[in-house]
């Protein structure tokens, strides 16, 4: 008698590591959000890297205890939830130091991992990275957070498998330098560290030198920067028809991407997305990212993509702002995207109303509403700080016309014998090479 045996079929995916989340608010503190909305950004920011919450509390206190940050009470009362609800993971809100962190491991015992805000986006870029350079900078920033903190959390990495930036050993929080990076001597690791620093300085030059290149095009650049998971991705796969990977989730793309737009005058500028900014944000991150925020330093122009539909966009937008004063580049000419007006109802009629110094301009990144009107407002920005200019080019300088006509603006022609008049307007750079033939000089040469 033949027997038939249904195939039996076992999950395999490794379960999701369970988080708790602490959230803390200082009585006369002044955070750029509320602590509950930070706590949900933080939740948004663990589901990127993995994690499955469970739970989360707030402390609201005039001072951070000195040796648990968040007070004996407050630690009992923590262990008691993360018992109940079985999490392995106590995620806080905010950057802890070391001394926060030594004690509150001691609290909570071996088998919680105690993480905060800064390490989890750290894991997160460890996972996002694709790029030498990306990846390069991830352990950078990892191994300077983590010097410091050469207690429990290094032994659980020494232990880690594998040895690549965004390894899955170790689990959220631990990804980053494989073992053999993980030594516990100081000494090997700041020697590690002056390593990455000699690679990422060869990386940088290495972009410096592809930047003079592309820069001898005379394109000029477009930053498209903003909050995480504005839309910064998918607006640039609309403008140029890239392919620049874009997902609903927080820094969704690290490494940069540069593509070529066709203007409505006629003209090409390069885009370029940038990572995207956030709130708490520490400086440490953003200096070890140095090499990829370059190409905002040296943009001619920013693209501020914001989350329309965001019930804390002001409050993206200042963050963004901040950041942008950080390195430097908040007087460039910008103009605003407020991004997602489909989802918006009446057809994004009632968009935030922005105090910006700039133009904004309704956009949906998704059906291409907006697109047509924001590309006009870059164009016209970007005139502005065109700097005008009379010329007369010898009729066999066609060249340098036509150059004219697709890196400025032209605003009007007369011929003569002798040539063409231009009256237009050009990028500052492009200005030396039209000099020799202002007030009509070398015609007679030519």
């Amino acid at each position: 008698m033949e027997v038939s045996i249904s195939p039996q079929f076992y999950e395999t995916a490794q379960p999701k590591e369970r988080a708790f989340l602490v959230g803390a608010e200082l009585k006369q503190g002044r955070p750029l959000l509320p602590v509950e909305d930070s706590l949900l950004e933080l939740e948004r920011l663990a589901d990127t890297a993995g994690l499955s919450v469970i739970g989360k509390t707030i402390q609201r206190f005039d001072r951070p205890d000195s040796a648990t940050y968040i007070g004996s009470g407050k630690v009992e009362e923590v262990k008691i939830l993360i018992e109940e609800l079985e999490a392995g993971v106590v995620l806080f809100d905010d950057e802890l130091t070391p001394r926060h962190q030594r004690e509150l491991e001691k609290e909570f015992g071996d088998d919680v991992k105690v993480i905060d805000r800064t390490a989890l986006i750290l894991d997160i870029f460890a996972q996002h990275a694709q790029t030498r350079e990306g990846k390069l900078q991830v352990e950078l920033a990892q191994l300077e957070y983590r010097v410091p903190r050469l207690t429990r959390m290094w032994t659980h990495l020494a232990r880690q498998a594998g040895g690549r930036v965004g390894g899955q050993g170790g689990g959220v929080g631990l990804r980053g330098p494989g073992e053999t990076q993980l030594e516990t001597d100081r000494r090997e690791i700041g020697r590690r560290i002056s390593y990455i620093k000699g690679q990422l300085e060869n990386v940088r030059a290495h972009r410096e030198r592809h930047r003079a290149k592309r820069q001898q095009t005379e394109l000029q650049v477009v930053a498209i920067v903003g909050y995480t998971n504005a839309g910064k991705s998918t607006l640039l796969n609309k403008l140029s028809n890239a392919d620049v990977l874009s997902a609903d989730m927080l820094f969704a793309t690290l490494d940069p991407t540069t593509r070529k737009v066709d203007m409505p005058g006629g003209r090409e500028l390069l885009f370029t997305d940038t990572v995207g900014f956030i709130q708490k944000l520490p400086t440490n991150i953003v200096a070890a990212f140095r090499a990829t925020l370059e190409e905002i330093t040296e943009a001619d122009m920013l693209l501020h993509v914001i989350d329309a539909t965001h019930p804390n966009a002001a409050a993206q937008v200042e963050a963004v702002e901040d950041t942008l004063a950080e390195l430097e580049v908040d007087h460039l000419p910008t103009v605003a995207a407020l991004n997602k007006i489909d989802l918006l109802p009446d057809g994004g009629n009632h968009t935030q109303i922005f105090d910006l110094p700039y133009p904004t301009v309704p956009v949906s990144a998704v059906s291409g509403e907006g697109i047509p009107e924001l590309l006009v407002a870059i164009d016209a920005a970007m005139v502005r700080y065109l700097q005008p200019l009379t010329v007369l080019l010898p009729y066999q300088r066609g060249d340098l016309l036509s150059m004219m006509y697709e890196r400025g603006q032209v605003d009007g022609e007369e011929h003569t014998g002798d040539g063409v008049i231009v009256y237009g307007r050009l990028p500052k750079r492009l200005v030396p090479y039209f000099e020799p033939y202002l007030n009509g000089q070398q015609i007679a040469d030519e």
